[in-house]
């Protein structure tokens, strides 16, 4: 019988794919490394098991330990999975920004998991990075792992992944590109296939809102260079020792829009069904395309699987909501349909102005439509109501009618995007839209600059 001992065995050996529709104007063979068929659904497996096993044999853990970990959630899946079979409890420590798909699978598979905010400093005693080195002084018999500093992390790429690309394209791999966020995948890999062929180029793919682009190229790590961004798994606000800057040729730069439309493209023109750091890494290769020739063999690794994205990525709502669903509006109607569901929000003529602050902060709007006797008979804004409490602060429980501006203007649901354009200025920052059954929208500049990025 073909028996495998335990799950742990499992990992590894995962297939090489052909790129399609996505790369048929790139002049090279593009071949993706899938990682989801390891237990764990991501490359991760393979170093947390390494960095577990080195563990035990430096004395780092001991049975019936805890093992503490900051992560994205992929590696702690790999480590829960090792636990498991090992005997040791987990916490993993993951920001804010992480999918709930990944939270609720670590649960699902015994992890602790304890959640940090995003955008703070890494020094921040709330950071993920603060927080899992705290836990790890509090808690007896702990280990925390720091995959960002652990050098097992890239010693199991080195040992397992390299060689593996290196056998399944005969050596005739030329350039290897990859997301990098601890650096573990890129540096392990691309030490070891620079050891067989000095040649091949070692491509990492960053996103906006990191520092290892800019680094790279300059050895300056520049602190305005970060900022929160979207993309999960991939690039950093810190420099970890995983990295190995030598064994990197370039740095490419792709957005968290592009990072999320690629993700779908991927799973909807090639068939597989992988992260949001795969739609960056494939995007990436189209954007150098022009480095590469008829005669090259790309391999780009995809770490994660999808099913930890049905929340984020593969939901149009969650899309449409940060401008990333390719969509082109070309009327108001198509415009408004977008939140037609939502209500219009509006008030009173015989209101108070606080009334109205009240309701720009309740549903987090800058314009509102002033009704008298069922009918549109004037507007406030955020800027107008600002400069009347800058200049009188008594205003406040004054009657909105005594303040209020002309009415927005109204236009159909045909009037085109361009026409919009026209009407929404400095002095006008929104239009209503009629819709049927004498219902009416309203559109504000907001709604058009996302109509147009």
């Amino acid at each position: 019988m073909r028996v495998f001992n335990n799950v742990l065995e499992t990992i590894g050996n995962t297939p090489l794919i052909k790129i399609n529709q996505l790369a048929k104007d790139v002049p090279a063979l593009v071949l993706a490394k899938v990682e989801t068929t390891n237990p764990g659904n991501s490359v991760k497996d393979r170093m947390a098991v390494k960095m577990v096993e080195d563990a035990e044999k430096a004395g780092l853990i001991k049975p019936g330990g805890t093992v503490i970990e900051g992560t994205s959630g992929n590696t702690g899946m790999g480590l829960a999975l090792a636990c498991i079979i090992k005997g040791y409890k987990l916490i993993c420590v993951l920001n804010d920004k992480q999918s709930k798909e990944k939270m609720d699978i670590l649960r699902a598979v015994g992890a602790e998991v304890v959640v940090c905010p995003t955008a703070v400093e890494p020094t921040d005693p709330r950071s993920y990075y603060s927080v899992s080195r705290r836990l790890a002084t509090e808690i007896p018999n702990s280990w925390y792992v720091n995959q960002y500093d652990n050098l097992s992390n890239r010693t199991a790429h080195y040992e397992q992944t390299g060689p593996e690309i290196w056998e399944q394209t005969e050596g005739k791999i030329t350039h290897f590109v990859v997301g990098v966020g601890t650096g573990g995948t890129i540096s392990g890999v691309g030490k070891y296939l620079k050891e067989k062929n000095p040649n091949i180029k070692i491509w990492g793919i960053d996103t906006y809102g990191s520092v290892f682009k800019k680094y790279k190229e300059t050895g300056i790590f520049d602190e305005n260079e970060i900022y929160p961004y979207i993309t999960e798994g991939i690039g950093e606000d810190i420099l970890p020792a995983n990295v190995d800057f030598d064994v990197i040729d370039l740095f490419e730069k792709v957005t968290d829009k592009d990072a999320a439309v690629y993700t779908r493209k991927l799973a909807r023109e090639e068939g597989i069904f992988v992260g949001n750091s795969a739609g960056a890494a494939i995007k990436g290769v189209l954007q150098l395309s022009g480095q590469l020739t008829k005669d090259d063999v790309v391999v780009v690794l995809f770490h994660d699987h999808g099913s930890r994205y049905v929340g984020k990525i593969f939901n149009d709502e969650w899309m449409r909501e940060r401008g990333f669903l390719e969509e082109k509006v070309l009327t108001a109607g198509e415009l408004v349909a977008k939140h037609k569901d939502k209500p219009l929000v509006t008030v009173y003529a015989e209101e108070l102005v606080s009334h109205a602050i009240a309701k720009m902060r309740t549903y987090g709007i800058s314009q509102i439509p002033v009704m008298k006797d069922g009918k549109i008979v004037g507007s406030v804004n955020d800027s107008h109501v600002y400069q009347l409490l800058v200049d009188q602060p008594a205003l406040r429980d004054a009657s909105i009618s005594s303040v209020m501006g002309v009415p927005f203007p109204v236009v159909q649901a045909q009037t085109s995007l361009e026409d919009l354009c026209k009407l929404i200025n400095k002095d006008t920052p929104a239009v209503l839209v009629e819709l049927e059954g004498g219902k009416s929208h309203i559109v504000t500049r907001y709604d058009i600059i996302s109509a147009m990025a």
